[in-house]
């Protein structure tokens, strides 16, 4: 596999050619690498407007994973998810449809959709998950196809996040087969999944029948933090793919990192260099620590392979505490709460595992907790998100939120899940599940 990207910026370090352009460090080492840090010079494509280097290396990414298209993104799923939500809004008006346009989406949807539905002008019907937690979405495929078939109006797409941040992956597969009876877009929040294309038994978005999904790289493969795809199915209207760069464009930096661009044409090569049987043996190895550490008294949950996420209060800590148990042994997890250690792994570093296996070992189990988190109640919609950005606000105390609209959606990052979405109604109830969450204050509408 050709990685024109790198090769180009190789050249141009080994050509010591006086930098009289940005960035402003000229190359010379300041944190070690800036001689590979460059911009779009000659020979160097641009990225939004891509036929060179660029647009090979994407070719390169869109043949290993099989799409019609796959686009490059230096800023994460989070470019990728506002420009799918543009393309599926401009393909909905270009179609002449004239209702209002809103999307069907799961709840624990990133941050990024609902900054999508304020800058893009969208309104959301939301998608429950079945399980008890804000940020689980797992939604069967007859809730789906219920919703659908009881509206006169259907929305311009199917928005599902999958993996979920806990690691539960949907069912895509049912799910675009009732988005396609519908003949309504299904897109997929995939930031956590860019591996499982590379499973023994693909789970990627795109092979399952999504029209587009994001990947963050970063994520899950040796990219650096920011590289990210959006993938456009072969079976996607050619809208899509031939607007794919414009939408990009229109929410993405003029000046994309050259670093991270380079670290995705890297990858290419390294996916194409065995990464499959790495996977596939790494894979197995998981299986089997999670049913030794199950077996020991701690309870994992989840369908996702690269990621172990832990109830903590089974073996009788918080997931602070647990969270806390383990960087006394030099690691260092993904994310914690009050109820959840969520650990992300990968191929390339089998020494994490061994020290994770240590670890385990030796932390004592305690009583188990028998607290449970606040029954799940989400606030009632006021006025749409868009109008709730835009309007005066200011900050409270969460405990005098009670009755009031919320301004800014109340996230804690990661895992950038809205408990309570700008633009509803805070309840008693929503403020006790953000309380739980630790989130102390708030902005409402003046």
């Amino acid at each position: 596999m050709t990685t024109p990207i790198c090769d180009f910026i190789n050249k141009y370090v080994e050509s010591k050619s006086h930098r009289l352009h940005m960035p402003g460090h000229k190359g010379v080492s300041f944190l070690g690498f800036e001689k590979f840090d460059i911009t779009e010079i000659d020979g160097a494509d641009a990225l939004y407007q891509a036929n060179g280097i660029i647009e090979e290396s994407e070719k390169n990414a869109t043949e290993i994973f099989g799409s019609g298209k796959t686009a490059y993104s230096c800023e994460g799923s989070s470019l990728s998810v506002r420009a799918m939500l543009y393309l599926a809004k401009a393909y909905y008006i270009n179609k002449g449809s004239k209702n209002k346009p809103y999307v069907l989406a799961t709840r624990n949807a990133h941050s990024s959709f609902i900054s999508a539905a304020a800058l893009v002008d969208f309104d959301v019907e939301w998608l429950y998950p079945d399980e008890s937690n804000y940020i689980s979405g797992k939604i069967s495929t007859e809730k789906i196809k219920k919703c659908l078939s009881s509206v006169d109006n259907l929305p311009f797409a199917v928005y599902i996040t999958s993996p979920d941040y806990l690691g539960n992956i949907c069912d895509i597969k049912s799910i675009s087969e009732v988005c396609k009876s519908f003949d309504i877009p299904l897109l997929v929040d995939n930031a956590h999944g860019a591996y499982l294309k590379f499973l023994k038994e693909s789970k990627h978005p795109i092979d399952l029948g999504a029209t587009m999904c994001c990947d963050s790289a970063h994520k899950t493969l040796p990219v650096l933090t920011g590289g990210g795809y959006l993938h456009v199915a072969k079976d996607a209207p050619a809208f899509f793919s031939e607007n794919l760069k414009a939408a990009l464009a229109l929410f993405g930096s003029t000046s994309p990192s050259y670093l991270i661009l380079a670290s995705l044409d890297n990858a290419n090569k390294y996916l194409t260099n065995g990464y499959f049987e790495k996977l596939q043996s790494f894979s197995e190895r998981l299986v089997s620590f999670k049913a030794i550490i199950n077996s020991r008294g701690y309870k994992t949950i989840g369908d996702e392979v690269l990621k172990i996420t832990i109830s903590a209060k089974s073996y009788g800590y918080t997931g602070y505490e647990l969270y806390n148990e383990l960087k006394r042994y030099d690691i260092v997890p993904e994310m914690s709460d009050p109820d959840y250690v969520v650990l992300m792994l990968s191929p390339n570093d089998e020494e994490s595992l061994s020290a994770l296996e240590s670890a385990f070992k030796s932390i004592p189990k305690k009583l188990q907790k028998s607290d449970t988190p606040p029954s799940i109640s989400f606030g009632e919609r006021a006025i749409s998100i868009r109008d709730s950005y835009f309007l005066p606000r200011k900050e409270i105390n969460i405990n005098n939120a009670e009755g009031k609209v919320l301004a800014l959606s109340t996230i804690t990052c990661p895992p950038a899940v809205s408990i309570a979405v700008a633009g509803e109604k805070m309840t008693k109830e929503t403020i006790e599940l953000c309380k739980y969450y630790g989130i102390k204050k708030c902005y409402v509408i003046k």
